[in-house]
């Protein structure tokens, strides 16, 4: 059994004396691991960075194994975020989430191709921490657990929508809101028109706390912990710090 992808590196651990395991986020493959021959070495050291785009060729008897790959480097990210914290955090939380919550061996090539050019972003992009946002929302309708920002769930109007309901996930607009407006979670115009560079910083507070309240409820309950990547409070703590 043999292929080639181009990926996201998530993780990397040590494997006996010379090697190291790692876990890729593929565009065709999802999330893989396999065995890097050599890969504990300095050599590879600068090769095998999170976040950084490889292009690997997978190898292995059996399709079950873990198999082997060859790695050969696209372009590294995380050294040039080691100035910008916020943006090496979100590149932490990015592939935090993404290693603890998709399933192995399941191709997701929306979310890679979301996933590859907010890495791209990160740091360089001015509006970068909006598009961390709205990359959160698209891991969540990945998952099946999308938000239904279409309309309102109250009048059915699709403009003018301001909130969300904390129990449906869906948007009510500021007339269907009504007097519940205090129970319903603020919704970011820029969460719906997916305008990034329209966003103000309270904007991507108020996104990044409405996706949170998602994933804390819907996704950390699925996952083997039962609870999210630290990773993702320090990016969010990190963002908000950088935004003042």
């Amino acid at each position: 059994m043999d292929w080639r992808d181009e990926g996201i590196l998530i993780s990397t651990r040590r494997h006996g004396e010379t090697s190291a395991i790692i876990e890729v986020f593929t565009a065709g493959h999802g999330r893989h691991a396999g065995v890097v021959r050599g890969g504990a070495g300095r050599r590879m050291a600068p090769i095998l960075q999170p976040g950084a785009e490889i292009s690997v060729e997978w190898s292995a008897r059996l399709d079950e194994h873990i198999g082997a790959y060859r790695v050969d480097p696209i372009r590294a990210h995380g050294a040039a975020l080691m100035e910008d914290r916020a943006a090496l955090a979100a590149l932490g939380a990015v592939t935090g989430l993404i290693a603890a919550a998709l399933p192995e061996r399941a191709s997701h090539p929306a979310l890679f191709a979301g996933s590859r050019d907010l890495v791209a972003a990160l740091g360089r992009a001015p509006d970068w921490p909006a598009r961390y946002a709205l990359w959160e929302l698209s891991l969540l309708a990945e998952l099946g657990f999308g938000l239904d920002l279409s309309r309102c769930a109250a009048t059915g109007a699709t403009g003018d929508l301001a909130y969300v309901s904390p129990k449906s996930g869906a948007a009510v607009s500021r007339a269907g809101g009504g007097p519940w407006a205090d129970r319903l979670l603020p919704l970011p115009g820029f969460l719906c028109d997916g305008a990034p560079h329209r966003a103000a910083p309270a904007d991507v507070a108020a996104a990044l706390r409405l996706t949170g309240f998602f994933l804390e409820a819907r996704l950390a309950p699925t996952l083997a912990r039962a609870t999210l990547p630290a990773a993702r409070g320090r990016a969010v703590d990190a963002i908000l710090r950088r935004a003042g």
